[in-house]
């Protein structure tokens, strides 16, 4: 219910609890244990934003949110109740009707597909998102810069793997200017995208990506659209949905203009299961949620963290939460003691209430409320009979969601995935160029390496057929040679000539010889007798 001075929530202390418009921006806290009426406190806060002209993002992590999209009936079972509540407080103008509803989806089945990109969503989130350690982040803090630096597009996880194998690859040229760069570093991130993929990453992940203005908008009648993300199947992936609504903060951060404090904010962001948020969060992504959660009231949007117990808040982000509804909590661990302990101490106190005994007590419906007021400060805590709301307690049917879906102004600018030129073609393409450019060199060095072998074979030929032309001169001189002997040897008259005068001779000589020597041998005798 909207009212002049701001958003009614409900009777306490005798006096009307509103939210004030102008200070709505500071953000606020849900908080009670299960079953005691957290989702009906969210859903009437929606309500009440929406008819203000607010719009609202809510987070539906169990389906019974989208019922705002429809009417109240007076045949629902807790009919008599609500108009017995809403009886009690005064509220005259309670009335069942339905609100302008978008829904949204990260895997598109029961809404608009969201999505964005991979150096959208940069490596301090990416990193969260795969629980990587410190020198993990930093390998993947390398593989964006150097995309950067390179030109290259990261829009989805295929960008992402190509862009790791690609830095494994230049590993060692990479080391040098930023900084170890292990392929086992790279193995781990590349594992850890395979889980994200079978997580669901792969919808999350690409284009069209969201455009922030899609979320903040009315319809022609001026009631504030209220976004519903379909959440029971993402809660199965809890880091990917708190790492998905940390992502959103930080892109309305990003995108959003500075107003300072407007008459009413711009977005009211509901965070619903806020624990998820801060579980395991390193301390670099705590100081980021707390720097979003400081400053983005200045660009006119509210975060309201719906949780069990108010202790899952860090103390630093919950200085930040001025708005506070504190349904019933439950003592029966030192931690639920603690948990009361701590409520009590950050209410505003007012003597008429004691915190820590009633909020044991309070009963399904009833809160602990405190609000900022006009000047800033918050309120004296209230024990406080919540506003019920005015549309349907309870989930769509299949055809109900499907209505509005189809209906809604968003059409179909989101169904269709688009691919376009990024990293992995770019780098497939450079892979392809260096293979064929490689294949070309190496056909160059075969064909080198063939002209080289035939120049040597012909080398080798003209040296045989040299050496083969030299031995036919040879035994053709030889030949020459043998033929001029032949030529100069005498007939066979000469022959017989010659050797009739040599046997002549020859005779001739053994006479001559043999007369010769009888007379040396008589000549040699008779000088030896003489001498005798």
């Amino acid at each position: 219910m909207g009212d002049e001075n701001g958003i009614f929530i409900g009777l306490g202390g005798g006096q009307r609890q509103l939210l004030n418009l102008k200070r709505a921006n500071r953000h606020g806290l849900i908080a009670g244990a299960t079953g005691t009426g957290k989702t009906v406190t969210l859903q009437s806060l929606a309500e009440g934003f929406s008819r203000a002209g607010v719009p609202v993002f809510v987070s539906d992590v169990k389906g019974d949110l989208a019922g705002m999209a429809m009417a109240g009936s007076a045949q629902h079972k807790m009919h008599d109740i609500l108009a017995a509540r809403a009886a009690e407080i005064g509220d005259s103008d309670w009335q069942y009707r339905e609100n302008p509803v978008q829904f949204w989806d990260l895997f598109g089945e029961q809404g608009h597909p969201i999505r964005t990109t991979i150096s959208e969503m940069g490596p301090l989130l990416l990193a969260r998102l795969m629980n990587l350690n410190e020198v993990q982040e930093g390998v993947l803090t390398i593989a964006f810069h150097i995309a950067d630096k390179d030109g290259l597009l990261l829009l989805d996880l295929d960008d992402l793997q190509s862009m790791l194998v690609h830095i494994a690859d230049r590993a060692d040229e990479i080391s040098t200017s930023f900084g170890n760069v292990s392929k086992q570093s790279v193995g781990t991130i590349q594992r850890a995208l395979l889980q994200l993929r079978s997580q669901g990453g792969d919808h999350f992940f690409g284009e069209p990506a969201l455009n922030i203005a899609d979320f903040i908008a009315c319809d022609e009648s001026g009631r504030g659209i209220i976004n519903i993300l379909a959440a029971d199947r993402l809660m199965a992936s809890p880091k990917l949905y708190s790492t998905f609504l940390l992502w959103l903060m930080s892109e309305l951060f990003e995108q959003l203009p500075e107003i300072g404090d407007p008459d009413k904010p711009k977005l009211v962001f509901f965070f619903d299961e806020a624990h998820l948020l801060f579980d395991e969060a390193p301390k670099a992504l705590l100081d980021k949620i707390e720097q979003v959660v400081r400053l983005i009231r200045s660009k006119g949007v509210g975060i309201y963290f719906v949780t069990q117990n108010p202790i899952d808040i860090p103390e630093d982000v919950a200085a930040q939460l001025g708005n506070r509804v504190q349904h019933a909590l439950r003592s029966f661990t030192p931690r639920d003691e603690k948990a009361i302990r701590m409520v009590a101490e950050t209410f505003r106190a007012n003597p008429g209430v004691d915190v820590a005994t009633i909020i044991t007590e309070l009963k399904v419906g009833e809160a602990l409320v405190s609000l900022l007021q006009a000047d800033g400060a918050p309120s004296p805590v209230e024990r406080t009979l919540i506003r019920p709301p005015c549309s349907r307690l309870g989930p769509l049917n299949a055809d109900e969601r499907g209505v509005m879906i189809q209906t809604d102004a968003i059409g179909d600018r989101y169904d269709a995935m688009i691919d376009r030129e990024s990293a992995e073609e770019l780098l497939h393409a450079k892979s392809a160029e260096a293979a064929a450019a490689a294949a070309e060199s190496a056909a160059q060095e075969a064909e080198a390496k063939v002209a080289a072998l035939e120049a040597k074979e012909e080398a080798k030929a003209r040296v045989i057929a040299e050496r083969e032309a030299a031995r036919q001169a040879k035994e053709t001189e030889r030949a020459e040679a043998r033929a001029a002997r032949e030529a100069a040897k005498p007939g066979i008259v000469e022959k017989i000539a010659t050797s009739a005068a040599r046997s002549a001779a020859s005779s001739l000589g053994r006479q001559l010889t043999g007369q010769v020597g009888r007379s040396l041998i008589r000549g040699l005798l008779g000088g030896l007798f003489k001498g005798r």
